[in-house]
Parts: structure tokens; C-alpha cells; sequence
């Protein structure tokens, strides 16, 4: 992808945007995180829909050496499919897809693909996918930021933006690490900071939007001509911005306005201009969108290895030490490409042993982008870009930041400059203009590329990007390299015609005024003036220079045309620069005597030649100026041979033997410079001694400083992976919370005694049923269950379960206890993991009012009257062998109208019908209320097989809970007998 520069925005990609190769056609949420990702994950899936034709995936930073529960815990919080990618998984809509640990993840042709993940080095898994997923769809591509450390996924935001998708983040105050969101937030660039619950809304509404189709060239120029809602926009933007973006391709302009509509959820562009017109806000991000800053370090590795061999390499061995190189990057974005020049020639001197100095010169458009290249302060993302002895050379680990050395930041000036409206720079050695041209109409191309050469010094350097070329400039410079558009100047040229032209051209100043001292003020050179103008008029006035006692000019009084020279190179004050070569040591040798005595002094008489007749014969005067409370000042006088005054010199005088003056000045330079020989001598030896212990010292730290720096790179990736493995465990944990209060609800609901047991036979758990039967309490967790008493008759219970634990075998039988009850004993083997170490449990179950009921059950089968127990609604709850032979006899042999479960209206069907059945239901329902004690009746039984039989139907109530038994006996035979 382009950089995108002053001015710039994404380039044309040779197809629509959102157009893709792959098979998946509908939208792609790539939702990356880290430390503290879990819950913020859980609560952006909650309010998602589960039938959608969005598919997501899930970039988490994982411990490849942890099985990570994502899948499980995530699934938990939405209704869509959960899968861990395989490689070469096909995209589904209506899926959440999750990175497997590990790896790391492309989108390509419609899949995903994986790759093992280096633990060696430092990767950036979201950054990575973010990446590819905005190469492959487009403007069908969604960013979300989650919580996390770091600066994963920033570089991978401003791709997606560039290539129009959506871009959110969480809101860094609710999330649990705010690293991540704030890295991506301070590009400017998020379209939306929300709450994760509302980012998952916030994605529906997005995708419920069908993306639009950028407007054709040909409808933008007709829309132009009528002074359409477009033109107003880019008049709101020329109007506060301050850039004429008609110069920019307008297919560029429109899709990055095309996609604030959609972001926006305008129908119109007549809407959308309104909406500026009233919100600054929107204004700055669409001006913001226009100018995104997409850079990276070296870009195109191989073009900055051919500029650094075949431009950098022959600028530094060409220069002279005391010539410094320029170099001027226009469109710098966030300073990346700047950085990179500045590196490549620290480089290039230090090869070549040769070190004349540089500067760079970086501008841009963008004073937003400018801020963030002058404080020097990239993410971790860099590492993929800069090689490790790099990194180590030119940058200073900072967190999870990297910052530029001081001593390549000094030799960068970064300041706003318009490329197509200021005035260009000059005397440049190298312009590297990269990436900038392609997004200009070709007639501003061409404006832009005569700039440029006439910013070049002759013999400079120009450096394009891959996609640019020279146009009708290309007979004004050699190749150096085609493939990579490295460019030498053959021609130099005069000032552009239309920067010529430019009313509001603003043309760098020649030089700088130096004050005196820190008290000196327009007040102060007015008297400065003053005082020189009296000195004069008091003498005479011939053409003179007032000067500082650095002998830098002040002011000029007279025509001195005749005596000072502008040389060629930097503009300059400095006296001794600007008067010939002849009077420029006279000069200074009374200025520097004037300064010293504070006394007038003249030089001999001099010959300076002239274009024009014959050479000019004067004498330099030097006069010290006194300035109350200020620095004295000086003048240097040029006098015409005779004296333009009067015929003789003032007297007071004095004239200076040059000679004399040399020969004494040089004796004392000789005796201080011998001086400081011995001085410089004594000072290097201590230097080089120091400086060799410095060595070792600067080698074992830098050695020491790899090495943490590894450590710390390893340790901070091991760090989010173990948040992450521990945000998960917590999770959990809480499930197991859960599932242990189910479990002790469960014991208490069951009321059955439970002991658990270890293999070593130690009492892992209990049941407080199972105080009952064993002489355990709470302390006893831990101990062996032999040496625990119980009430049980059953001693090979310690064996049974030493047996269980062994070979894994049930065991169940009753036994009896102490107290009388009666248990039934099963004993079953667990184990937490599969092929783990297995302990058992044991329960006891309480089976003797079974018991008591078979021995009722017993007693009553052996009773000769049919008895039938009734509870205290008259439903018959038990009968014995005699009610059944009855039933058989009325004609019941199932029991269906006389069994357990009927009600004893029905079971007295089988007695004779008439009065005597109905006394027989009035009687029982009166013991069942209690309105009698007992109920008695004889009646003569007039069935087919036994007819004439004398029977006897006898209730009574049971105590208790209520109820009654029911007796129905034959008395036929104790009748006979009476008789």
C-alpha cells in the first residue's frame, strides 16, 4: 500500500473498492485482543444475532504452550458456531472463527492461513491479519480493538482505513487494559469509541448498510461545473483546512468521502454537505481521512539499499567535511521515511570514515502527522520493519514503544509546508518524494516535479516512488537506477514559473539579526545608531560599517557597494566573509586592536582594484563606539585617498604598522597555541585511556542491554499470554464454583451419606449425612477413612475400597449398623482425568422402613381376613393375599377397581349392592373423618359361588397421620359353629 502523504489519500488499487479475488463475498469482523480480551469478548458476542451473514474472527494473543478454553467459555456467550481455525479453513458467514496458539493467521482467496509462529521473535498477530484482511477485502473489512497491552493492531487499523472499512475501538476507561485502544485511538482514525455491548451494535448497523459504489470521473467534473454539493465540500475544506484538494485525483477524494457517508449513515452528498457546514468536527475527521498517514521504515527494502549504494555512498565521499548534505522529504506523514534517510547516511559516513554533516528536512501538510514524527516514538509494530542491529543501533526501548537516538533526531527539522502552494526549498542535495505524485491530477504533477528541480543543487539526487515517473521532466535528468526511480539532475533551473508568479509567496530570509546580549532591544540598536551617527559627524563622514564586537554588521552608513562581496553558499553577517580578500585582514587586525585599546586606529594606505579605471587607493579606519550599559560596538571606516573630510588626518590618530602588529600578535598566538598543545597532549591521553574503558564498559553494556531486551520482549509476550491463560482458568473456576454449590445441593437435597476418597485412601469429601455413620467432622480432611470409627457392621469396608481404587470394581451390598438401620453400601470408582490417578465414593443408603414394610407386607399375607390400609383420603395403600382372593372372587383379579392407588368408594363394589353398600362407604368415610371409632357390618353374600355365606366388613382408624384399616372376613364357619 501507498504512503500516503501531505495532502494524500489511498491510491487507486487497479479495481473497486471492496472488490475481491476470494470467494467470500460478504463482510469480515476481525476483532483483535489481549490481556483483559475475555471479558470484553464476552460481552461484544452477547448482543450479536446468531443467524447473520457477517463472519468474525478472533485475533487473541495465546501461550502456544496452553490449550487454550476460548472456544468453550466464548461459546457460552453467543448462539453462533465457535470453530479454532485449521489451515486453509474456508470463511463462513454467521461463525466466529478463533487463531489457534501458536500461529499466526492471513485472510487470502477466501480462507484462512496459518503459520507457525516464531518464538523467537516478536509478532504481531493482529497487526498481520488486520493487514492481509484489507488487501483481500476491501471496504468489507471491520477493525475492532479490544482490551490489551501494547500496540498490536494500530499498523493494522490504518490499513483498514486506508482501504475503507470500518475501524472501532473499545472504550479505554472500560477496559481492563487500555494499551491497545488508546495506540489505535491516537491516530485519529477510529471511527467509533464505545463500550464492547455497543461496538457489536455498532457492527450490525454497519453491515446492514450496503456499501457504496464510488461516483465516475466524468458525473464529478459535471458536478463541478454546477457548483454541486461536492464542490462545497472541497470549498469547506480549502476554507478550513487551507487545501485545495482540486488538484488531487478525484476518484481518491471520493472514496474516502464516499465512505464517511456509509460510516455515517448519510443517503446524499447534498446531506453531507450540510452536515459539515455545521459540524467542525466532522470537517477535521474527512480533512483527517484525506491525509491518512500510511508509512512504514524502508519501504521497498530493496530501492533504500540501491539509494544508499548508488546516491548516499557518493553525496558523503564527494562532500568536503565542512560543506554539510540536505536533504529534503516532502509529504513525511508520521516521519518514518525521514528517519530512514537520516539513519542510511549515519551509515554511509561511518563506512566511508568521512562525516560532513547533514540535514533533513521533513515537511508535510499535516501538522497532526508532524507532532507525531518530531517526538520520535513508534510502536512495537517497527520490529517487523527494521532489522535487530538496527533497532539496537538507532532506537531506545521505551514500554512497549521504541524512540529514536537524539543523536539522528538532531539532524531532522521537521516543519508544515504545502507542496503545491509554498515555496519549494533549495540547494538540495537529495529530495526523496515518494508516493506523493500519484495522488495529484497530471498538470499538478508536473508543477510539482519543476519544484523539485529547482530545488536540487546541481548534481543532486532524486528519489520517486515505484509507481511515479519524470513525465516531460525526463530529458532534465540521468537514471541512476529505472527500477527503483533514482534520478541524478543534469539541469538546473530558474525559479518556477508559477511559484515566480505566486502573489503569496513566502521566500525564505537571507539571514538573522544577532543581538548584542540579552538586554539589547529595538530601543537599544536605535541608540546603537545614534551613538555611530554622532562619532561620524564629529570627524568626518566617509562610508562606514557598524559591528558587534563579534564583528558581525549592524547597520551601514554611505555607499559601500565598492567594499563588500556576497559570496556564494549560505548568506552571512560575518565581516570577514563579506569584504575582499585584500582588506579583509587589515580589517580585522584594527578591529581586533580598536576592540583591545579602545582607541582609533588607521591602516596604511591600501589598493583595491576596480572593475572600472584605476585601482581605488583608501585607508580602513576602526573607531570603538561606547554604549552606556551595553557591549561596546565598533566601526570600520572606509577612507578615499585623499581623505573626503579635510586634507590632513584628525589628529589623535594613530596609524598602525601592520607588521610590527602582525609579528607581535603572531608570537602570542605561537605562545598559547604551544599551550594548549601540551594542554591537548595531557588531555588526549587521559581521554584515550578513559575512552578504552568506556569501550569495555559500552561493550558489556550493550551485550547486557541485547540481552534484557530479549528477556523483556519474551517476558512481556509470555505476560499477555498468561493473562490471557488466567482470564480463562478464572472463568473457570467460576464454572466450577457453580457446579460445586450444585453438587452440595444436590448431597443436602438427596440426604444421602457420601465419602470421598483418594487413592491413598484419604478422605477427600463428605456428605453431613455421613455423620451419622462415621465419627468424621471437617478437620478430618486429608486423614485416612481406617483410622475414622463408624457404626457400620461391615469390616472389610477399608478393603472393598482399596479394591475399587485398584481394579476399578463396583461393589454393592446391605449392611447393618449399630443403631439398628439398615444400609445399602455401593462403592464406585472416580477419576478426575482420564488415565489419572482414581479414588472411590461410598454411599449409604438408608433401606430399613423397605425392610419394615416387606415384614408388614408378611404379616398381613399371613392374616385369614382380606385387610386393605387406607391413607386419609381412602385410597387403598396396601392389601394382603386375602383382599386379592376376595377381588378374584367379586370378579377384580387384576385389581383394577380393589388395588393399591383406588379409592375405597370403588373397592366396595365388590360387596352385595343395595343397603348394604352403601352403609359400608357411609361407615368407612366416617372413620376416615373421624366422626366414629370403628365401623361394623354383617351381611349374607349372594354371589354365584358362594352364595349364602355370612361375611363380615370391619374398619378402624389408623393413628398417625390418619387413615384406617379395613378387615373383611368370612364368618360362616364360626357361625355353624355357634350353632
Amino acid at each position: 500500500m501507498p504512503k500516503v502523504t501531505q495532502g494524500s489519500a489511498p491510491a487507486p488499487a487497479g479495481q473497486p473498492p471492496g472488490e475481491t479475488t476470494g470467494e467470500f463475498a460478504g463482510y469480515l469482523v476481525a476483532v483483535g485482543a489481549s490481556a483483559g480480551g475475555l471479558d470484553a469478548l464476552e460481552r461484544f458476542f452477547e448482543g450479536l444475532p446468531p443467524h447473520t451473514d457477517v463472519a468474525y474472527v478472533v485475533i487473541q494473543h495465546l501461550s502456544p504452550d496452553h490449550k487454550s478454553m476460548m472456544g468453550n467459555l466464548l461459546g457460552r456467550h453467543t448462539r453462533m458456531p465457535v470453530v479454532t481455525v485449521e489451515d486453509g479453513m474456508a470463511i463462513a458467514a454467521g461463525r466466529v472463527h478463533l487463531i489457534p496458539p501458536g500461529s499466526i493467521m492471513r485472510a487470502a482467496g477466501g480462507r484462512l492461513w496459518l503459520t507457525p509462529k516464531d518464538p523467537r521473535v516478536l509478532t504481531l498477530p493482529i497487526d498481520l491479519f488486520f493487514t492481509s484482511l484489507a488487501k483481500e477485502l476491501g471496504n468489507r473489512a471491520v477493525g475492532v480493538i479490544l482490551s490489551g497491552t501494547g500496540s498490536d493492531g494500530t499498523r493494522g487499523a490504518l490499513a483498514i482505513n486506508e482501504a475503507g472499512g470500518l475501524l472501532l475501538a473499545q472504550d479505554p476507561e472500560t477496559a481492563k487494559f487500555d494499551g491497545m485502544p488508546r495506540s489505535v485511538i491516537a491516530t485519529g482514525l477510529v471511527d467509533a469509541i464505545l463500550a464492547p455491548e455497543a461496538l457489536g451494535l455498532r457492527v450490525l448497523d454497519h453491515t446492514r448498510e450496503a456499501p457504496r459504489t464510488p461516483i465516475r470521473h466524468e458525473r464529478l467534473v459535471a458536478d463541478r461545473d454546477k457548483g454541486s454539493a461536492l464542490e462545497e465540500i472541497q470549498h469547506l475544506l480549502r476554507h478550513v483546512a487551507g487545501i485545495d484538494f482540486r488538484d488531487y485525483k478525484p476518484a481518491t477524494v471520493l472514496r474516502r468521502i464516499e465512505r464517511r457517508l456509509q460510516v455515517r449513515h448519510i443517503p446524499d452528498h447534498e446531506s453531507y454537505a450540510q452536515l459539515l457546514d455545521g459540524d467542525r468536527a466532522e470537517l477535521a475527521t474527512l480533512h483527517r481521512e484525506l491525509l491518512i498517514p500510511v508509512t512504514s521504515f524502508f519501504r521497498d527494502p530493496e530501492s533504500f539499499e540501491v539509494l544508499a549504494e548508488a546516491a548516499i555512498e557518493v553525496l558523503v565521499k564527494e562532500r568536503q567535511a565542512n560543506q554539510p548534505l540536505r536533504i529534503w522529504v516532502p509529504g513525511v506523514s508520521t516521519g518514518e521515511e525521514a528517519y530512514s534517510l537520516a539513519i542510511l547516511f549515519t551509515e554511509a559516513c561511518e563506512r566511508v570514515r568521512r562525516w560532513p554533516g547533514f540535514k533533513v528536512f521533513a515537511t508535510d501538510v499535516a501538522q497532526q502527522s508532524l507532532d507525531t514524527a518530531s517526538a520520535g516514538v513508534f510502536s512495537e509494530a517497527i520490529t517487523s520493519e527494521i532489522p535487530p542491529e538496527r533497532l539496537e543501533r538507532f532506537f531506545v526501548p521505551r514500554g512497549n514503544h521504541f524512540v529514536i537516538r537524539p543523536e539522528v533526531r538532531q539532524n531532522i527539522i521537521f516543519a508544515r509546508h504545502n507542496l503545491l502552494e509554498d515555496p519549494p526549498f533549495t540547494r538540495m542535495d537529495l529530495v526523496s518524494c515518494r508516493n506523493v505524485l500519484i495522488y495529484f491530477e497530471p498538470e499538478a504533477q508536473e508543477r510539482v516535479l519543476r519544484r523539485l528541480q529547482y530545488a536540487l543543487a546541481p548534481g543532486g539526487f532524486l528519489f520517486l516512488g515505484s509507481s511515479e515517473s519524470l513525465g516531460a521532466l525526463q530529458g532534465d535528468f540521468t537514471p541512476v537506477s529505472t527500477k527503483h526511480k533514482i534520478h541524478r539532475v543534469l539541469r538546473h533551473v530558474a525559479l518556477p514559473l508559477d511559484q515566480a508568479s505566486a502573489g503569496h509567496s513566502r521566500l525564505p530570509a537571507i539571514g538573522r539579526r544577532h543581538r548584542a546580549g540579552p538586554s539589547a532591544t529595538r530601543a537599544g540598536d536605535a541608540a546603537v545608531i545614534d551613538a555611530g551617527l554622532t562619532t561620524l559627524l564629529r570627524s568626518y563622514a566617509p562610508a562606514s560599517l557598524l559591528l558587534n564586537r563579534r564583528h558581525e554588521l549592524l547597520h551601514v552608513f554611505g555607499d559601500v557597494g565598492r567594499f563588500l562581496r556576497i559570496g556564494e553558499g549560505s548568506a552571512t553577517l560575518d565581516l570577514a566573509k563579506l569584504l575582499p580578500q585584500r582588506l579583509a585582514p587589515v580589517a580585522l587586525a584594527l578591529l581586533h586592536r580598536a576592540a583591545k585599546g579602545a582607541a582609533p586606529l588607521r591602516s596604511d594606505v591600501l589598493g583595491l582594484p576596480c572593475a572600472e579605471g584605476p585601482p581605488l587607493r583608501l585607508r580602513l579606519v576602526a573607531r570603538p563606539v561606547e554604549i552606556p550599559q551595553g557591549e561596546p560596538h565598533l566601526i570600520l571606516s572606509f577612507e578615499p585617498e585623499p581623505p573626503i573630510a579635510e586634507p590632513a588626518l584628525p589628529a589623535g590618530i594613530e596609524t598602525l604598522d601592520l607588521d610590527r602588529e602582525n609579528a607581535a600578535r603572531l608570537q602570542t598566538l605561537e605562545q598559547e597555541l604551544a599551550a594548549t598543545r601540551e594542554s591537548l597532549q595531557a588531555t588526549i591521553e587521559e581521554l584515550e585511556t578513559a575512552n578504552e574503558e568506556l569501550q569495555a564498559t559500552n561493550e558489556e553494556l550493550m551485550a547486557s542491554n541485547e540481552e534484557l531486551q530479549s528477556s523483556n520482549e519474551e517476558l512481556q509476550s509470555v505476560n499477555e499470554e498468561l493473562y490471557t491463560v488466567n482470564a480463562e482458568n478464572q472463568e473457570k473456576i467460576e464454572i466450577l464454583n457453580q457446579l460445586n454449590a450444585d453438587l452440595d445441593s444436590l448431597a443436602r437435597a438427596v440426604s444421602i451419606a457420601t465419602v470421598f476418597v483418594d487413592g491413598g485412601l484419604r478422605i477427600t469429601r463428605f456428605t453431613p449425612e455421613a455423620t451419622t455413620l462415621f465419627n468424621i467432622r471437617d478437620g478430618d480432611i486429608g486423614r485416612p477413612i481406617g483410622d475414622i470409627t463408624n457404626r457400620l457392621d461391615h469390616p472389610e469396608l477399608v478393603a472393598e475400597l482399596r479394591h475399587t481404587i485398584e481394579d476399578g470394581h463396583l461393589f454393592e451390598r446391605e449392611i447393618h449398623a449399630s443403631n439398628g438401620a439398615t444400609y445399602l453400601a455401593r462403592i464406585l470408582p472416580y477419576a478426575v482425568r482420564a488415565r489419572g490417578p482414581r479414588g472411590a465414593v461410598a454411599t449409604f443408603v438408608d433401606v430399613t422402613s423397605l425392610h419394615d414394610r416387606d415384614r408388614l407386607q408378611a404379616t398381613l399375607d399371613a392374616l385369614p381376613a382380606g385387610i386393605a390400609l387406607l391413607d386419609a383420603a381412602g385410597r387403598i395403600q396396601m392389601v394382603n393375599a386375602r383382599w386379592r382372593a376376595l377381588a378374584r372372587e367379586g370378579g377384580d383379579p387384576d385389581l383394577h377397581r380393589s388395588g393399591p392407588g383406588i379409592g375405597i368408594e370403588d373397592a366396595c363394589a365388590i360387596l352385595p349392592g343395595g343397603e348394604s353398600l352403601a352403609a359400608a362407604r357411609d361407615g368407612i368415610a366416617r372413620v376416615l373423618g373421624g366422626e366414629a371409632a370403628a365401623f361394623r357390618r354383617e351381611y349374607i353374600h349372594d354371589g354365584p359361588r358362594e352364595a349364602g355365606r355370612r361375611r363380615l366388613l370391619y374398619a378402624a382408624p389408623l393413628g398417625g397421620r390418619g387413615g384406617a384399616i379395613v378387615s373383611h372376613c368370612d364368618l360362616t364357619a364360626q357361625v355353624a359353629a355357634d350353632a
